[in-house]
């Protein structure tokens, strides 16, 4: 069966996006429930100001729990949106980090308060030190599809900003569908223009929910050869930028379907409901995810 990687950024965008602050200890607990289901890269933690995103304020103590003890089984990546964050996450021992970007002025604006431009020109110094100390970069563009408030994005605008971010030095771009309006024709019509210029292999799909059109999105990206998924556990998260907007596509609906589909994921699904269901007691609200939900009222 083909792999599909699958990356699990429940413990940072998801969790960023909750209103409920968990304890070190318990992001600690949910991280190794999640290591337990063979998930094989996950995305920790962000080394951003504590005032500014109080549920990241514990990266460097979280890290230092996490890093020692499941480095060998996991690949784990932090966001780092400025060149403290990068140093913050490299002093954790992080191996891979992670920059961010959008399609869309306004968004970027009011999401790193940058233009777009800024916001490339702001990355050089982490790409350049990246490089030096052999860390890897990964790069997320939000927005690569519509808008909450300039609308729909040309395919064009998403293109511009890859092939920059692949000069520049990423390894993988996340294509950030972050509202989570877009349905299959338009992720097509995306994918077209950039698989002219930019092998499928440096491509990601993150798909929203908002809508019930991730796991369709998905497939239509699985069938123009994308074998790179974003997802967060029992679909934790969201967008504060974008207002209604749900959370990434679940890792148990996204796993679920990939396996039923034949493809491999190497992720336990019986333990990946135990793992959010843990979280959905200590977030204190219901978790989503359909095929969370038909597991956990199955047993």
């Amino acid at each position: 069966m083909e792999l599909v990687k699958i990356t699990e950024v429940g413990p940072r965008d998801g969790l960023q996006n909750e209103k409920t602050i968990l304890s070190t200890q318990d992001k600690f607990e949910f991280v190794s429930r999640l290591v337990e289901t063979g998930v094989k890269h996950i995305e920790l933690t962000s080394f951003v100001r504590k005032d500014r995103i109080p549920q990241m304020g514990d990266a460097s103590e979280l890290s230092a729990l996490i890093l020692p003890k499941f480095q060998n089984k996991v690949k784990f990546s932090s966001l780092t949106p400025n060149a403290k964050g990068y140093e913050g996450a490299k002093d954790a021992g992080f191996q891979e980090v992670a920059v961010f970007t959008a399609t869309s002025e306004t968004f970027t604006k009011k999401n790193i308060n940058m233009s777009i431009e800024e916001s490339l020109d702001f990355f050089k110094p982490i790409f350049t030190q990246a490089k030096t100390d052999g860390i890897q970069v990964r790069g997320y563009i939000s927005t690569v599809v519509a808008c909450p408030y300039e609308g729909k994005i040309k395919p064009e605008k998403t293109l511009e900003i890859a092939e920059r971010l692949l000069d520049a030095g990423v390894y993988e771009i996340s294509l950030g569908e972050t509202i989570g309006v877009a349905v299959p024709s338009e992720v097509e019509t995306l994918l077209e223009v950039l698989l002219k210029k930019i092998p499928k292999t440096y491509l990601a799909g993150h798909f929203h929910d908002t809508y019930g059109m991730a796991i369709a999105n998905t497939k239509q990206a699985l069938g123009m050869g994308i074998r790179s998924f974003d997802s967060s556990a029992g679909g934790l998260g969201g967008c504060p930028y974008a207002k209604g907007a749900a959370g990434n596509v679940a890792t148990e609906d996204l796993v679920y379907f990939l396996q039923r589909e034949g493809y491999q994921t190497g992720i336990q699904l019986d333990s990946l409901v135990s793992a959010s269901q843990f979280m959905e007691e200590k977030i204190g609200r219901k978790l989503t995810s359909r095929t969370y939900v038909a597991m956990k009222n199955a047993d």
